[in-house]
């Protein structure tokens, strides 16, 4: 019996190949062709077309997310996860680099004195120390519930929210939430999401960036 052997292994070519795939499989979409990338990256990273066809945008969303990106603006990450997945390289020609809060020893002294989650903790860190960042969420839905909380009380101001955590409780109950914000947001229905959506949608939005126009 012989083995499989790939068609290519040039990443290139794979990557290529693998975009084709996903739009053919995926056919008719009511998503429009600055929103299509970011859906085609987010399917590519999870191998999940029900994912894919439940992501969300705001009407300005893409367009808010490249041009935070551009002005160099930070992203905040709710996990290590997230920050670790999202490319460095694509985000330094910005002047822009990624931001995770949730282990600083002071948020969890914080979270520890009110006995809440450091997730919450973060974020109100993080609105302090990012204005007008763009801030992805991939995992913890008490993270996003806050965010959307400082936002209805004026106390938040970002560029764009990625929130798109995973999970059974409050997950996508949090993503309904942030739908009804008049605010930037790219978010997807359900309980399904993840870091590594996260990481897709702003790994997504900064090759946008870096394309002009």
């Amino acid at each position: 019996m012989q083995s499989f052997q790939p068609v290519t292994t040039r990443p290139e070519e794979i990557e290529a190949r693998s975009f084709q795939i996903i739009t053919e499989e995926l056919g008719e979409h009511d998503f429009t062709a600055e929103q299509f990338p970011v859906v085609q990256r987010v399917i590519h990273a999870s191998a999940d077309f029900e994912l894919g066809r439940s992501l969300v945008f705001h009407p300005e969303a893409v367009r808010a997310g490249v041009a935070a990106l551009r002005a160099g603006r930070p992203v905040v990450a709710d996990v290590q996860m997230v920050q670790a997945g999202i490319s460095k390289a694509r985000l330094q020609p910005f002047g822009s680099d990624v931001r995770v809060f949730i282990s600083d020893a002071d948020v969890a002294e914080e979270a520890k004195r009110l006995g809440t989650t450091r997730a919450i903790v973060a974020m109100r860190k993080a609105v302090r120390e990012a204005p007008g960042g763009i801030f992805a969420i991939g995992n913890a839905p008490t993270a996003l519930l806050e965010l959307i909380r400082l936002v209805r009380a004026g106390e938040a101001h970002p560029g764009l929210i990625v929130g798109v955590p995973v999970g059974f409780v409050s997950a996508a109950e949090s993503k309904a939430e942030l739908m009804q914000l008049d605010v930037p947001f790219i978010a997807n229905r359900g309980r399904k999401g993840g870091s590594p959506v996260a990481v897709a949608i702003v790994n997504a939005l900064a090759i946008l960036a870096a394309q002009g126009g």
